[in-house]
């Protein structure tokens, strides 16, 4: 499998009034993901495909900006589909989310199940990384979302659909990497290192993860975004390690 990293959108501005997949970067997301692309060595990537939705291709083309590249957009990566209910405020919000990953074979008021959202989101990636087999395995980045990119890496590390695996609490803007000879362990954010080493298993076996916390820090103004698992109470830190 060709090497890949997948970053999953920043800070968005909220709109209650406008469809969540038409939401763009906040000036904090805009302002994290030129930091990240600034900082890292992504030089390997020399293929960017986003998700088709508004905030994700945003992220990607400032990293395509940094890089000197032309963002390419596949279809199926996009967020599970919660169009049923809309925005719904940050508690219900959670709730909806906790419930989505507790039940991957349901569909919760109408959403996307996540078993499904998972299947959707690895034939895309796979298909993706089929096509461009003939460009001599160039590395790739994906920038999509959250929810979705959890279930791709519970599928790629051979966890179950759970939340304690989605993402820490600091507003989106995160990532893991994968390919033939590395499989993703959890999640680190845009500010820990982001060079070209292979992510590894953590020894301990821990998931990066929680929620607790997050508001106080101010780093959350996507309320569609979840931020990490309920089960683990408190926020934990991920701890710095070598990038992608």
């Amino acid at each position: 499998m060709t090497d890949f990293l997948y970053l999953t959108h920043p800070q968005v501005a909220v709109d209650p009034a406008v469809p969540v997949p038409r939401w763009g970067l906040s000036e904090v997301g805009r302002a994290r993901t030129r930091a990240f692309a600034a900082r890292a060595d992504l030089s390997p990537y020399r293929r960017i495909v986003s998700s088709t939705e508004v905030k994700a291709m945003e992220t990607a083309a400032l990293l395509a900006e940094a890089l000197g590249l032309a963002v390419e957009v596949a279809e199926g990566m996009e967020e599970n589909d919660r169009s049923a209910t809309g925005y719904l405020p940050e508690a219900q919000f959670q709730q909806m989310a906790d419930a989505f990953f507790a039940r991957p074979q349901e569909s919760v008021a109408g959403w996307e199940r996540a078993q499904d959202a998972q299947a959707r989101i690895v034939a895309a990636v796979t298909r993706t990384l089929a096509e461009l087999q003939d460009h001599r395995q160039v590395p790739v980045l994906f920038v999509g979302h959250g929810g979705v990119g959890t279930l791709l890496l519970c599928h790629l590390a051979g966890y179950p659909i759970s939340r304690i695996h989605d993402q820490p609490p600091v507003g989106g803007g995160c990532w893991f990497r994968a390919g033939a000879d590395a499989r993703p362990d959890r999640w680190r954010a845009m500010e820990e290192d982001a060079g070209t080493a292979c992510a590894r298993e953590d020894a301990a076996g821990r998931a990066c993860a929680g929620e607790e916390g997050a508001a106080q820090a101010g780093v959350r103004d996507d309320s569609t975004a979840p931020a990490g698992a309920r089960e683990q109470g408190a926020a934990l830190a991920c701890a710095p390690e070598e990038g992608p």
